[in-house]
């Protein structure tokens, strides 16, 4: 029997034919079933799934993990996918169908890692990223380099709406805050405020931990 061009060779021996495989019958995850299509449709499968016998379930060919996966290469119209075998009771079933989702949800990311990985590709396609999801990836998670400033702090405030407003963040040392629209037009139009009072930015960081003001400041400079 030719093997399917969507199963490598080294998971033929596993093939079986779809239509004889069945969900399993109260599983409670839910899947993004369009990801999933793509990913077969670009990658073959490149992994089993795993179905349970069903002796001791009266349950025959119950699928137990790749319950989404199945339902990708049924809406791909794939005749065959590849599956390993178990033959458990109910209770170790429900137990793999619920610890295989549990897992999942467990795992995190070093997002720094996951998004450099991410723009070394030369697309998306079939990793369940888009450029959006890429773009805000790439906004919670990055930076831009620390700026050098001069010893007397002039400047400091331009240069900190330049490099680091703009990017939705203020940062000092290690420490990392994410600041709104309207936090930064106030932190703006405070520092215009002190410097035509002051004739320069000296003690603005002091005046603005220290003193109190009011969003209305921004509103009306």
């Amino acid at each position: 029997m030719p093997i399917a061009p969507h199963i490598p060779a080294s998971l033929a021996d596993l093939a079986v034919p779809v239509d004889e495989l069945a969900l399993y019958h109260r599983n409670p995850r839910t899947g993004d079933l369009d990801s999933i299509t793509e990913s077969l449709s670009t990658h073959g499968q490149y992994k089993p799934i795993v179905v349970n016998r069903g002796t001791l379930t009266g349950r025959p060919n119950e699928i137990l993990a790749g319950n989404h996966t199945f339902k990708a290469a049924k809406q791909l119209d794939w005749s065959e996918i590849a599956v390993t075998w178990l033959d458990v009771d109910d209770d170790t079933a429900a137990k793999i169908v619920v610890v295989d989702n549990r897992t999942s949800d467990l795992a995190g990311y070093d997002t720094l890692l996951l998004a450099d990985i991410l723009q070394d590709l030369p697309d998306l396609t079939g990793t369940g990223y888009d450029q959006g999801q890429l773009d805000q990836l790439l906004d919670e998670t990055a930076l831009p380099e620390p700026i050098e400033l001069p010893s007397d702090g002039a400047g400091t405030g331009a240069a900190a709406t330049v490099d680091y407003l703009q990017w939705g963040y203020l940062q000092w040392s290690s420490t990392r805050v994410r600041v709104t629209q309207a936090e930064v037009e106030l932190l703006d139009a405070l520092y215009k405020r002190f410097v035509d009072d002051n004739d320069s930015d000296m003690g603005f960081g002091w005046h603005v931990l220290n003193d109190e003001h009011r969003a209305e400041e921004g509103a009306a400079a």
